[in-house]
């Protein structure tokens, strides 16, 4: 069997190889439709915690579709992003109270200047547990909102996720002129402002 010298103790890469996929499966995802992916990023990317945030598509019957497709309607896949946390530094909680927001709860297939059912605000869940938290904090959220207008997000179950062309991936900090020019011009920051108030997500 070979080893690995780590410090003065030497382990079998077997174990090393274990330990590697025990931390590994320590991390969860979160998927989450909330409009233009592009503004869904930036919330969670300097969260502690958060490994990997990725735009992409899902909820949809297309395979391997393109943003062209998307866009276009008639896929039923929604704009989304899925992260790739670790539960031990932030929470599947923390997530939500994140993403509630930095949408409109309030409008359906469609957030913002954004219509259709491709920027429907959606939560998909990968787990029993992550659908009874979900369930538990839009109730929360019609419990303690300052605004009049009924909570109509959806809670479904995650599908396949495919991951958006690379242009798309963190576009606020690749084209940050014209990524600050779309989410002014679409109203998201005043309306986000209107339901959340001080909580409200604000642009990077």
């Amino acid at each position: 069997m070979k080893t690995i010298l780590l410090g003065m103790l030497a382990l079998p890469l077997t174990l090393v190889a274990a330990d590697t996929v025990k931390a590994a499966a320590k991390l969860e995802k979160a998927t989450f439709a909330g409009g233009c992916f592009w503004c869904m990023e930036h919330p969670f990317d300097a969260l502690p915690g958060v490994v990997s945030v990725t735009a992409g598509y899902t909820g949809g019957q297309k395979k391997d579709p393109t943003y062209k497709e998307v866009s276009a309607g008639g896929t039923g896949h929604a704009e989304a992003v899925q992260i790739v946390f670790d539960p031990s530094k932030t929470s599947y909680g923390k997530l939500l109270d994140i993403y509630w927001h930095n949408i409109d709860p309030t409008a359906k297939d469609r957030q913002f200047c954004d219509t259709g059912n491709q920027y429907r605000a959606e939560i998909f869940y990968h787990t029993e547990e992550q659908h009874r938290a979900a369930s538990l904090s839009k109730e929360a959220v019609e419990k303690t909102k300052t605004f009049k207008e009924p909570v109509v997000t959806g809670i479904v179950a995650a599908g396949e996720f495919y991951p958006a062309e690379e242009y798309h991936q963190h576009y606020y900090k690749k084209n940050p002129v014209r990524y600050r020019y779309y989410r002014a011009g679409c109203g998201r920051d005043r309306r986000l402002k209107e339901l959340w108030g001080k909580a409200a997500g604000e642009a990077m």
